[in-house]
C-alpha cells in the first residue's frame, strides 16, 4: 500500500516537473516569432541537357526533348509547395494573398514551370478563389528575373575576366590535380566509352563531366536502355566527379575570392532581403526563388556551408528570420535535400544556429564585392569617369558598419 501511494506521488511529481518545463518553453517560444522566410529551391526532375558524343539517345526520345522538366518534377514540385505550407500554417495566410508572396525564377522553362507547380501546392484555391470547381487550381504570377539581372540566380557568371582565369588556375592547381589523381585510369576509360577527349572531360567551364553524369542519370529515373559500361560503380565515381567538378566551379582553389565573384552577389542579395525585413517589417512574409543545383552550389560555398553532395531535384534552401523576445532579429538556415526528413539544420560558420542579423552580415562581409566589375576586370567609363555596376549599397552596410 505504501509502496503504491510512492509510486503515485512520483508520478505526480514526475508528470508536475514536466507540465512546469512545457510552461517554462511555452512562454520561452511564445516571445519569439517568425518575421519572414526566404527559399530558393532547385527545379524538379528534368530530362538530360545535353548528350554524349556516344550517347545511345536522341533528344527526340523526350517528350518536350532536352532540359525540359518532366511529369515527375512537375509532382516533385507540387509535394514541396505541400510541405511549404504545412511548415508555415499559422504563418501564411490559409488562402493566397498577394501583398504576402513573391515569387521570382530563371528564365528557363523549366524553373518557371517548377515555380507554377509549386504554387499549386502552396496555395490550392479556396472559397471565392475557386473559379472552375473541376480544375482546384489558381493562376499565381511568377516573375522572371532574366540573366543580366539582379539578383543573379544563374551561375556559374562566365562573364567576368577574373573568374575565367580562377577557373584556369583551378585546373593547374596542385589542389585539384591531387583530387584528381585518383580517378585517372577511370578517366583515360570514360574517353572510350563516352567519346569525349580527356581535356574536355577535364575542362571545369564546359562541365562534361557533369553533364555526362546528369544524362545518364536522367535516363536511369526514366527507364532508358544505359550503355552497358555505365555500371552502378561507374555511376558513383561519375558523381563522385561531379562533385569535385561543383566544388572546383566555386572553390577547392581561392573559394573566397571565387565566392566574391559567383555565390556572394546571391548572399549579398539574401542578407539584404532579410535585413530589410527586420528593419522594416511589411506585409510580405515569403520569398521565394526558383532556380538551380549551381544556384544553390554558389550560394552554399559562398557561405562555406556546402555538404559535399550533389543538390538533388527539389532541394531547397531555407532562410528564417526570426524577431527574439529581446526585439532582435536572427538568422536560422536550414537545408531541405532528403524528402524523408525534416530539414537538416545549418549554422554559419563563425556563428550560433540562430545567428544575429548583425553577425551574420558581418561573418559573410569576405564574400561581399563593392564593385563587381572591377573586381572581375571590367572597367565601364561613362562621360570620363569609371563607373561602378554595383545598383547601391543598399542597407548592408548599415548592418556591418
Amino acid at each position: 500500500m505504501g509502496q503504491t501511494c510512492l509510486a503515485r506521488s512520483s508520478r505526480i511529481m514526475q508528470f508536475s516537473l514536466l507540465s512546469l518545463m512545457f510552461v517554462v518553453l511555452l512562454q520561452l517560444a511564445s516571445g519569439r516569432e517568425l518575421a519572414f522566410v526566404l527559399l530558393l529551391y532547385r527545379h524538379g526532375d528534368r530530362s538530360p541537357i545535353d548528350n554524349y558524343p556516344k550517347g545511345l539517345h536522341n533528344e527526340s526520345e523526350w517528350p518536350q526533348g532536352f532540359g525540359q522538366l518532366t511529369t515527375l518534377g512537375m509532382q516533385q514540385q507540387f509535394d514541396l509547395g505541400q510541405y511549404t505550407r504545412k511548415r508555415y500554417a499559422g504563418f501564411l495566410s490559409p488562402t493566397y494573398k498577394r501583398v504576402e508572396v513573391l515569387v521570382k525564377s530563371t528564365e528557363l522553362d523549366r524553373t518557371i514551370m517548377s515555380a507554377g507547380a509549386n504554387l499549386a501546392g502552396l496555395f490550392p484555391p479556396a472559397g471565392n478563389q475557386i473559379w472552375n470547381p473541376e480544375i482546384l487550381w489558381q493562376p499565381i504570377p511568377v516573375h522572371v528575373v532574366p540573366e543580366a539581372y539582379s539578383p543573379k540566380l544563374i551561375f556559374p557568371i562566365f562573364d567576368c575576366p577574373r573568374y575565367m582565369e580562377l577557373l584556369e588556375e583551378t585546373m593547374a592547381s596542385r589542389e585539384l590535380q591531387a583530387e584528381f589523381q585518383p580517378y585517372e585510369e577511370f578517366l583515360k576509360q570514360l574517353v572510350v566509352d563516352s567519346g569525349y577527349d580527356l581535356n574536355t572531360l577535364k575542362t571545369l567551364y564546359n562541365s562534361k563531366l557533369w553533364d555526362l553524369q546528369d544524362t545518364l542519370l536522367c535516363e536511369a529515373i526514366h527507364n532508358f536502355t544505359l550503355p552497358e559500361w555505365a555500371t552502378e560503380d561507374v555511376r558513383a565515381k561519375l558523381a563522385d566527379l561531379a562533385i569535385l567538378s561543383l566544388a572546383s566551379v566555386f572553390g577547392v582553389y581561392k573559394r573566397v575570392e571565387k565566392a566574391r565573384l559567383q555565390g556572394g552577389l546571391l548572399v549579398r542579395s539574401i542578407v539584404e532581403t532579410l535585413a530589410d525585413a527586420a528593419l522594416n517589417p511589411g506585409e510580405r512574409k515569403l520569398l521565394a526563388y526558383s532556380a538551380h543545383d549551381t544556384t544553390i552550389g554558389a550560394l552554399q560555398m559562398a557561405l562555406n556551408t556546402f555538404n559535399e553532395r550533389l543538390p538533388p531535384y527539389v532541394s531547397c534552401q531555407i532562410f528564417e528570420l526570426y524577431k527574439e523576445d529581446n526585439r532582435q532579429h536572427t538568422i536560422e538556415m536550414y537545408y531541405r535535400n532528403d524528402t524523408s526528413k525534416e530539414p537538416y539544420q545549418q549554422t554559419l560558420p563563425g556563428c550560433s544556429f540562430a545567428c544575429p542579423v548583425s553577425k551574420f552580415a558581418e561573418l559573410v562581409r569576405p564574400v561581399i564585392t563593392d564593385d563587381w566589375k572591377r573586381e572581375c576586370g571590367m572597367k565601364e567609363m561613362r562621360n570620363g569617369m569609371e563607373h561602378s555596376s554595383q545598383d547601391g549599397d543598399g542597407i548592408f552596410y548599415l548592418l556591418y558598419v
